[in-house]
Parts: structure tokens; sequence; C-alpha cells
């Protein structure tokens, strides 16, 4: 079996975890390559209902190794926390099944307080950030300012590097933002509460993928968000801050060698949203709440309400080819099962002109929705599980998607379940 990349499509929340969950059966490996504590994968199997932040999904199989990748924002603090939540409900955790790269930088306190203050002056101009740091992690990364998880094992050199840090972190903190600033005995207190709890995972994951690629294992990598909040690639400046597309995963990974054959775009039967930003197709009102209530949109790490919308065929077609996706899972198709008509938008207007491209972020907000409406099939579907026991209106809606996008749909799910899934290959 080839490596595999699973990927959101549109802004993220589109049920990329419970793939990897269904997934990571044929896999031997999963890895988490961008990102950070700032956005939940869902999962709902044998062992309960959880949100994942920064644990990979294929944490519930056993004989899977999962590992955080060098691009990722490790968050000592929520980590350990997540990996205590999650081992309470009965999940092994060791480090045998969960590595950390030595070579991943470590999200510190200050960059969520960072985060939080710029929110706070940006006032009605803020990103819709979720405060968890992410945006002054990646600044500081890419300034070479971060400790990273193998310095740990050095602690002389650590406390002298942590100290450089804070002297010059606490600059932006006293004088930019007239916040307090950060003590070595803050500091060490920290480290010594959460970042010696993790010290045991940390490892050098490159040589283990390394040894998993020439011994044919199975690798499967999982991204956080999606296309739209890429960092090169989406509604700048509403994106995260770290690239979510399927090419920066063997970067991100630490196996720089890797190919990736297969890459499943995760598309969400209709449209959402959290956070601030363009988003031509969203729903309003009553019809918005409806929606919102049946596919119970909330965000997995804030609990904001989601922003709703019919499926935006621009933008997911954008999406796809972004990732360069070869097949597609629709995911929540039975939330639309209570609707008589099923909108879709098909189109934007963007200056009296009709469009099919995804326009430029700035131009977004001049863009209108073209809705055509589908019909539905107003019955339960969540216990079908073969594509021929679908209504043939869902079909219908499945097949339309399918052939805008112009990639395959092999997996439609109809419920949160792991089971509850229709596998069309």
């Amino acid at each position: 079996m080839a490596n595999c990349a699973i990927v959101g499509i549109n802004w993220g929340d589109e049920g990329k975890g419970r793939m990897v969950d269904l997934l990571t059966e044929d896999y031997d490996v999963v890895v988490r390559f961008q990102g950070g504590g700032n956005a939940g994968h869902t999962v709902i199997n044998e062992k309960g209902k959880f949100a994942l932040h920064l644990l990979p999904s294929g944490i519930f199989r056993a004989g899977v190794v999962n590992i955080l990748g060098n691009g990722v924002a490790l968050d000592p603090e929520n980590l350990w926390l997540e990996i205590q939540d999650v081992m309470a409900q009965g999940v092994n955790i060791s480090p045998e099944n969960l590595k950390i790269s030595q070579r991943a930088s470590l999200l510190l306190p200050w960059h969520r307080d960072l985060d939080e203050l710029e929110e706070q002056r940006l006032e009605d101009k803020k990103y819709g950030s979720t405060k968890q740091g992410i945006a002054p992690f990646y600044s500081d990364k890419y300034q070479k300012k971060t400790i990273l998880a193998g310095e740990l094992f050095y602690p002389d050199e650590l406390k002298a590097h942590l100290r450089d840090l804070m002297e010059w972190k606490n600059l932006t903190l006293t004088r930019v933002y007239g916040a307090k600033p950060y003590t070595m005995e803050l500091l060490e207190e920290w480290m010594e509460t959460f970042c010696e709890k993790i010290k045991p995972y940390i490892c050098d994951t490159g040589a283990f993928l390394g040894d998993a690629q020439r011994s044919d294992k199975n690798i499967l990598f999982e991204a956080q968000l999606g296309s739209l909040r890429d960092l090169d690639y989406g509604i700048c400046p509403y994106t995260t801050s770290s690239n979510t597309t399927a090419a920066y995963a063997p970067i991100g990974s630490g196996l720089p060698s890797a190919k990736i054959a297969d890459i499943i775009g995760v598309v969400k039967a209709y449209s959402t949203c959290v956070g601030e930003g363009p988003f031509v197709c969203e729903m309003w009102g009553e019809e918005a709440e409806e929606l919102r209530r049946a596919g119970l949109e909330y965000g997995a790490k804030t609990g904001r309400p989601r922003r709703v919308g019919p499926i935006d065929i621009v933008a997911t077609r954008y999406g796809v080819e972004v990732q360069a996706a070869t097949e597609i899972a629709l995911t929540k198709l039975d939330v639309l099962s209570y609707m008589d008509r099923i909108p879709v938008c098909t189109h934007y207007l963007l200056n009296g002109k009709q469009v099919d491209q995804f326009p430029f972020p700035w131009a977004l907000k001049h863009a209108e929705p073209v809705i055509e409406y589908l019909d539905g099939w107003k019955c339960d579907i969540s216990h079908v599980r073969q594509w021929e026991a679908l209504p043939q209106q869902a079909q219908e809606y499945v097949s339309y998607i399918e052939k805008a996008l112009d990639r395959p749909i092999t997996y439609i799910s109809v419920g949160a379940d792991r089971d509850s899934i229709i596998i069309r290959k």
C-alpha cells in the first residue's frame, strides 16, 4: 500500500480525524506534520468520544505508531493534559505508540500571551485567532528564536538559551503591550511541570520514519485545518500560520524523501467556518441556525458556533487543486436529510460577472454566491452502508459534487461513528 495523506479541502473542520481513525486500520504509522493545538479533530469510536488537538488520530489503533513531526507547534502543556485526558478514558499511550520529533519546536507560555494581546490590540480588525499561540510561535520559529524539543536533554545549554529568549521576548511583552515580563523561576517551573513529562516521548523520529520507509511500512500523514487556511494559498490574512497542504507533509513529518501517492481530500457535505474572514456562501438567520443545530456545528477547541452555508463548489474545487487530491471523502451527508431542497453554491458573481475560479483573497468580500438547488431525500440515511441503498436524491447530490470536483468520491460518511461509512472502491 502506498503512503497516504488525509487533508482538509475547505476551511477546516471537515472531518479529517474520523477519516484517519477509520483508515489507520491499514497503516503502521500516523504522522501529524504541521499545526498545533489550535484546532480539534473529533473522533467517535468504541472507546468513546474524543476531541484531539495535538495527538494524531491514529492513537486509538493498537499497533499503530503515532508521530508528532518537526513541523508541529509542540505545546508541552496542552499535549500533556491531552495525554492525561485520553488515557483516563482507557486509551494506552506510551513511548511505544507516541513519538515526538526532537526537532519539533516548543510553543512556550508567552506565545499564548502574545496571541491574546495582539487580538485585543486589533479589536474589531482581529483575525479570529483561537489564542493558542500559533502565529507568535511560527513567527519565532522562522526567526530561529525557539527551543527544540531535543534541547530538553541538554539542561545547561537549555537554561542559557531560554534566558536569552526570555530577555528578548520580555522587550515585546513590556514595551509593546505593557504586559508583565517572564522570570526564569516561572519558566523553570513550567518546564518541570510539563516538559519533563513529555521527555520520554522525544526521539529521533526522522530515523524511525526512514527505517519504516525502508521496511515498506504504510505511513499515513494527517493534516490540521484545510486548504483555505494554508499560510501561502489560503484566504490571507485569515489563515493559520503553517502549511496545511499535502505537499508539506514530507518536510513537516521529518521524512523529506517520502512519496505520497494517495491524497484523500476531506470535504463536508455543506460548508462550515470558524473564525473571521470572507465566507462567500454563508447562511444567516434561522436557516443557518437550523443547519448548525442539525450538524452540531460548534468548534472542537473553542466551542464557538461555526459559520455555516451550502457546499461551495468554487472554493472546494480550488481546495482540491491546492491539495492535489486524488480522491474525496464526503462527510456528514446525513446532516442534510432534513432539507426539502438542498442549496449548492455553484459559481460566484464578481463585479457583475459569473466566475468559477477562486478569487484573490482581497476580492472575496466583493463576491456573491450563485445558488442552485437539488432535491432533498427527507429520510434517515444514517443506517445505510451501501451506495445502492442510498435514496436516489442522495446519490444525485453526491454525483453532482463528484462531477463538479472531477475527483472520485470514495468515502461517504453518514454518521459520526467509525462504521457509519459508505465505501465506494
